[in-house]
């Protein structure tokens, strides 16, 4: 295990697959300046938080493959936007550039809300808190994931990234349906720019032999991690993968429930599943 000031790094005893794992919301080392200066409390700031996402997917290293998982909360930093995604109502002289729906919404790289929707602070932030925010915590995690990726595609010719995350059930409720069942999974590949076919349709078949259901693209299609390293045509493929998090979690009190372990076991047998399809698509990857 290798840990950052910014992340927590697992790396396999033998690299053997051109998978890799991101963690990057489930992050619950709080700053003592967030909670005192935030007028929510903390259960209210964890609203935010993909929470245990990395203990659900903390096999990964098990089975070949490296998982990297943010340190820092999502409340205090994003990692999964863009550096420059700034937003002008919390940030002290930060302008306006255009429409970003995600920085309107208040959830730019520094949020200025929770993901339920309530503010996180009562006035705004400096300029400097926030560029110090990003220097220390989302450059180096993006230095290191990148770096991982770079060993994959130079190792074994293709890299796949699987990005991690959790979703309340609430965000689930006007979904579509998938057989007349509401979606336990859903896959983001950005409508098929970020990955190649064959590895979107197998992840998929994975979650489905596990018993999840699953979905793809709606209601979520991949964040900028998705974007950023999903290049297909340059050996880069990424996945985004959200579980809803009323199959482990109990949401209210932002704990384990009693079928976390069982959920456990069935994201292990499935990543044992996409460890062995890596290595059986690689020569499918540039499709």
């Amino acid at each position: 295990m290798t840990t950052d000031h910014a992340f927590h790094l697992a790396e396999p005893a033998r690299l053997s697959t051109n998978l890799v794992f991101s963690s990057p919301h489930s992050g619950r080392e709080y700053p003592g300046e967030l909670v005192e200066r935030s007028r929510l409390g903390l259960l209210q700031l964890r609203a935010s938080e993909d929470v245990l996402v990395d203990a659900l997917f903390a096999a990964a290293p098990d089975h070949g493959a490296p998982l990297i998982a943010a340190k820092s909360p999502r409340a205090w930093l994003d990692v999964n936007r863009a550096p420059d995604e700034l937003d002008p109502a919390l940030i002290e002289g930060v302008r306006p550039r255009g429409l970003n729906q995600r920085v309107a919404a208040g959830l730019g790289v520094v949020p200025r809300v929770v993901s339920e929707g309530a503010a996180i602070y009562n006035g705004k932030i400096s300029l400097v808190d926030a560029q110090t925010r990003i220097h220390s915590v989302h450059t180096p995690y993006h230095d290191a994931l990148e770096g991982l990726l770079m060993r994959a595609r130079d190792r074994f010719g293709a890299a796949l990234l699987f990005d991690c995350h959790s979703m309340p059930t609430e965000a689930l409720r006007a979904a579509p349906r998938i057989n007349g069942k509401t979606p336990q999974i859903v896959l983001g590949d950005r409508f098929g720019a970020a990955a190649a076919r064959s590895y979107i349709a197998e992840t998929k078949v994975a979650f489905e032999r596990a018993g999840f259901t699953v979905a793809r693209n709606a209601p979520f299609a991949g964040g900028y991690i998705t974007q950023r390293y999903g290049k297909p045509s340059r050996g880069l493929h990424a996945i985004q993968i959200e579980i809803d998090r009323g199959l482990y979690l109990d949401q209210a009190r932002v704990e384990p429930n009693a079928d976390f372990e069982e959920i456990q076991d069935l994201i292990t047998g499935v990543i044992a599943e996409l460890i062995l399809l890596g290595r059986e698509l690689d020569g499918l990857a540039a499709e």
